[in-house]
């Protein structure tokens, strides 16, 4: 009998391809994107805590307000 992790953390990932730098993301989540000279977001490979609500709500905004649909959230799982 297997049992499933729990979802403790997201990470926010950005495909560098589809990205066009509008910079929504770092207005919608500046908490988690920086902006580099070109426009383009500087997101950290780091997990967050799905915990802090806060910060997960803006995640989620900056990907439903990428206009390129350049962003995605990635759950990390507690093994």
């Amino acid at each position: 009998m297997g049992v499933k992790g729990r979802v403790v953390a997201f990470v926010l990932r950005v495909d560098p391809i589809a990205c066009d730098g509008f910079g929504h993301c770092h207005e919608l989540a500046p908490e988690l994107v920086e902006m580099d000279e070109w426009g383009y977001p500087i997101i950290s490979s780091e997990p967050v805590a799905s915990i802090d609500a806060a910060v997960l709500k803006s995640a989620r905004l900056a990907v439903r307000g990428c206009p390129r649909q350049a962003l995605r959230l990635e759950r990390v799982k507690e093994s």
